[in-house]
């Protein structure tokens, strides 16, 4: 993968959740019920979107064309 390609990605990747934890956007969970685990809907929301985005950068990091190992790294 390309770097221009892998950056753009990355952007995309940490730009859309970002965008969902928002106004207007957040607008669309802002709301008490369902509860779920426990948890007010809007805050389920909001832990999704931050665990969705931490998997994301995460998948994106074993991708990145600048990290690579070297012979006796572990």
């Amino acid at each position: 993968m390309s770097k221009k390609k892998f950056t753009t990605i990355y952007i995309l990747v940490v730009t859309i959740p970002f965008l969902l934890l928002i106004f207007p956007l957040f607008e669309i969970a802002n709301r008490a019920t369902p509860i779920i685990m426990g948890l007010p809907f809007s805050f389920f929301y909001i832990i999704l979107v931050i665990l969705i985005t931490f998997s994301g950068v995460l998948i994106l990091y074993k991708f990145d064309p600048d990290h690579q190992f070297e012979e006796g790294d572990e």
